[in-house]
C-alpha cells in the first residue's frame, strides 16, 4: 500500500524509483533504532496541495535530530519545496509524506555520523479510520523524560508504541491510551488526548508527552472559538466525569473515543465541541489561502 512500482522517492538528494531504493543492513537505525522522522499531511484545495504546516514538521525533525546528534545538512525551505515536488511526481494531493533521516553502518553505542534522508508519499486515509474508537489503558507506560527525550519522533521510540496497541488489539479495542510513570495520563500510542467537559477542553501538559503539531493546532483552533484549554496533570479516573475525548495527531486527524475502558462517555460525539473544531480542523487544512509553497 506504500509504494507501487512507479512511486518516486527523494533519497540523498536524487529522485529514485521506491522498488529500486536499498537500505545498508548493518545501519544504525535498522540495528538500534537511532533515527528520526516525521509524518506530515498533504490535502487537496482549490489551489493545488496544502501541506499542513510543513515547515513546522521540518524544523521538529531538525530538533529531533540535533537532540540525538545526528547531522542535519539540510535547508528547511528546501525540504519543503523537495515536498511539494515529490506530490507532483507522484500525482497526488491528498497524501501522508514520510520524512526519514536513517543512519549509516555502525554497530557502536555512538551516533553515526553517515545520514541519509529519504522523503515518501502515499495515499493514507485516517490512521484510526473515521469510527469511534473503543479505548482501553495500557499497562505500557510511556518512557520518562529523565530517560528519554520525549519530544522527539525518534525511531526506537515508537517499539513502546507497538507493544502498547498490540495488547489493546489482543484484548479487543481499538487503541490504547498510555499513562506516564506516575499513574497520569499522557497520550495514545502515537496520538495526543483530550477530553471535554463543560464547553472546555483538557489536554496533559507538555513535559511528559509529545508535542504535538496537530495538539497545538487544536488548542490554537479552541482558542480562537473562545473555549478554555486546560493542560493539566490528571488521573485516568477524571476522565470518567467528561462529556467526550479524543485523539490527535498528523496520520490520526482528530479522531473520536467513544468509550475507555467498560466507560461510554455522556455525549455523542456530534453533541460536544470537540465535533465544532474537528469541522474547523477539517475546513482550515483545505483552505487555499494556508498553501505554504507555490510552485510557479
Amino acid at each position: 500500500m506504500y509504494y507501487k512500482k512507479n512511486s518516486i522517492i527523494y533519497l540523498d538528494g536524487e529522485w529514485v524509483k521506491a522498488v529500486d531504493s536499498h537500505v545498508d543492513l548493518y545501519s544504525q537505525t535498522l540495528h538500534h533504532g537511532n533515527g528520526v522522522f516525521e509524518g506530515i499531511r498533504s490535502y487537496s484545495s482549490g489551489a493545488g496541495p496544502n501541506i499542513y504546516k510543513a515547515r513546522e514538521h521540518f524544523e521538529r525533525m531538525k530538533y529531533s535530530c540535533e537532540t540525538m546528534g545526528i547531522k542535519f545538512n539540510y535547508d528547511v525551505d528546501e525540504l519543503v519545496k523537495v515536498s511539494y515536488e515529490l506530490l507532483e511526481k507522484n500525482g497526488v494531493e491528498n497524501a501522508y509524506i514520510r520524512p526519514l533521516a536513517y543512519l549509516g553502518a555502525n554497530m557502536k553505542l555512538i551516533t553515526c555520523s553517515e545520514v541519509h534522508i529519504m522523503i515518501a508519499c502515499w495515499e493514507w486515509p485516517p490512521y484510526l479510520g473515521y469510527e469511534n474508537q473503543k479505548v482501553m489503558i495500557s499497562p505500557y507506560h510511556k518512557p520518562s523524560p529523565k530517560a528519554f527525550p520525549v519530544d522527539t519522533k525518534v525511531n526506537g521510540m515508537y517499539a513502546n508504541s507497538i507493544l502498547a496497541t498490540n495488547d489493546a488489539k489482543k484484548k479487543g479495542f481499538d487503541e490504547a491510551l498510555q499513562l506516564d510513570l506516575d499513574g497520569n495520563v499522557a497520550q495514545g500510542s502515537g496520538q495526543n488526548f483530550f477530553y471535554v467537559k463543560d464547553d472546555m477542553l483538557v489536554t496533559p501538559p507538555l513535559g511528559n508527552i509529545f508535542p504535538g503539531i496537530t495538539r497545538a493546532t487544536i488548542i490554537e483552533f479552541a482558542m480562537e472559538l473562545g473555549y478554555p484549554v486546560i493542560e493539566k496533570l490528571f488521573k485516568p479516573e477524571e476522565v470518567k466525569e467528561a462529556e467526550g475525548a479524543f485523539f490527535t495527531g498528523t496520520a490520526t486527524e482528530v479522531a473520536s473515543i467513544a468509550s475507555i475502558d467498560d466507560f461510554k462517555f455522556k455525549k455523542n460525539w456530534k453533541d460536544t465541541i470537540a465535533y465544532e473544531l474537528f469541522q474547523m480542523y477539517r475546513a482550515r487544512v483545505t483552505n487555499d489561502e494556508l498553501s505554504e509553497f507555490n510552485l510557479g
